[in-house]
């Protein structure tokens, strides 16, 4: 038996580029065979009536990451 494994294109703490937006790596993790990363939107300008909640994580398959 063969077992193919291939190491995360992107490491934590890495800039990387999505469709919508850019963040960094805050964590990496294997699953089904694939990559997923919890990725770190970076924030924008403050609004004039401030912010609502804290910096906005979300979850992105490695086919939908470009390095910055």
């Amino acid at each position: 038996m063969t077992v193919n494994f291939e190491l995360p294109s992107f490491h934590h703490t890495q800039p990387v580029k999505f469709v919508g937006g850019e963040g960094v790596v805050k964590k990496v993790k294997s699953e089904a065979g694939r990559w997923i990363y919890y990725v770190e939107m970076t924030l924008g300008q403050e609004p004039s009536f401030g912010r609502v909640g804290e910096e906005t994580t979300i979850i992105l398959n490695e086919s939908d990451l470009r390095a910055a």
